[in-house]
């Protein structure tokens, strides 16, 4: 229900409004406080558990232009399986990579309206979806240019471990260390790695997960957590590998 107000003409039609008003968005890094009193939860989508969770503290402390930001994100087939298209199955995909929903994702309102919350202000992104010769995973990669071209990688370091130190799902990563999917598997976690390019002025944050699990299943079990006042974590550190 989130990014409602962004689709095409914003009527919502079909959906009842005064549920997508009361609902809390559930991606607990960021909207960890309103959880608790929760009676609805609105669990994000996979790309946008990634891509929000690489570019929150970037946002929040105002240290990109907003309107240069990139997302190009990969996943997995278990993300689309659902879609049972001749494209989405493991064996048409194999050996090809190919982008899909190109300019018109359906998680773009999505990203684009929690973006705008965490900035106090609209703001528009350039996100494209692509689709690997993999079971499960998923890696964003999202692009910004730099407010201050003085800030560089172990300043950003710095500034995502104070603002993720409460979060114990999130790993960021040492320097020269990026994300791979392979090591969020079965698992909650999600692995930023952060590189700034010195030639253009850009940020580069990756965020990595696994989709059928922090971008979905165990997602909502930390949000359920966390609205019955249970220990966060609950639940949540038995490996689940199947797909």
């Amino acid at each position: 229900c989130y990014g409602l107000e962004r689709t095409a003409g914003g009527q919502g039609q079909g959906l009842d409004q005064e549920a997508v008003q009361a609902s809390v968005y559930g991606l607990p890094e960021l909207y960890r406080d309103r959880l608790p009193a929760a009676r609805l939860v609105a669990v994000p989508g996979c790309y946008s558990t990634a891509s929000l969770l690489a570019i929150a503290p970037l946002l929040k402390r105002g240290l990109i232009q907003p309107e240069t930001l990139i997302i190009d994100a990969k996943l997995g087939g278990s993300g689309l399986a659902q879609a049972l298209q001749p494209q989405v199955r493991l064996a048409e995909v194999e050996q090809s990579i190919a982008a899909y929903g190109v300019a018109r994702h359906r998680q773009t309102p999505e990203i684009e309206q929690i973006c705008s919350e965490l900035l106090g202000h609209d703001v528009m992104v350039q996100f494209t979806p692509h689709l690997v010769p993999r079971v499960r995973g998923l890696l964003s990669t999202v692009y910004g240019t730099l407010r201050d071209p003085g800030l560089v990688r172990e300043d950003l370091l710095t500034i995502y471990r104070a603002f993720y130190q409460r979060s114990p799902w999130v790993r960021i990563l040492p320097a020269n260390t990026y994300p791979q999917t392979q090591w969020t598997w079965g698992t909650n976690c999600c692995d930023i790695g952060i590189e700034v390019d010195s030639r253009t002025g850009r940020v580069i944050v990756m965020g990595a997960i696994d989709n059928l699990m922090k971008g979905e299943a165990s997602q909502a079990v930390q949000c359920l957590n966390l609205m019955m006042g249970w220990d966060e974590t609950l639940g949540l550190s038995t490996m689940a590998l199947f797909p």
